[in-house]
């Protein structure tokens, strides 16, 4: 099974943007403990920047991502923000991406517009089939 797992804070924008996405999705809570997941999955994350970077990843992220089992699993990261923070825009992905080894697969703004659940659905298609088919050239 391939998967989505986000966090969306109490704005919520993270959350719109993945209920206007309509696919199947784990919601990480903001408090209560971590949940294990047992497939791979992309990360859709926002981004908590100061004006210097730091504290980009929510913490419930980093709580989730320090589990090596979820970490393991994971195989890209989708990241929000908002572009008023220039340079910190959607920083989260770079430092998940840079951390995990994982590509950053899209980057979007607040929470998202029509072109961006357009683009990310089908740039998770393909990403989804071309991971699949890596699998299969590897176990052939």
């Amino acid at each position: 099974m391939t998967g989505l797992v986000y966090y969306s804070s109490r704005s919520g924008n993270t959350a719109r943007l993945m209920e206007r996405l309509g696919l199947k999705a784990l919601r990480l809570p903001q408090t209560e403990p971590s949940p294990e997941v047992d497939a791979p999955y992309v990360l859709v994350t926002p981004t908590f920047a100061d004006g210097e970077g730091r504290g980009a990843v929510p913490k419930p992220v980093i709580k989730f991502l320090n589990n090596t089992r979820n970490r393991a699993l994971l195989q890209g990261v989708i990241a929000g923000g908002s572009r008023n923070f220039g340079t910190t825009f959607a920083l989260a992905g770079d430092v998940i991406a840079k951390k995990c080894d994982v590509p950053v697969l899209y980057r979007f703004e607040l929470a998202g517009t029509e072109t961006d659940i357009a683009r990310i659905r089908a740039g998770l298609a393909r990403f989804w089939a071309a991971q699949e088919q890596q699998t299969c050239l590897t176990q052939a």
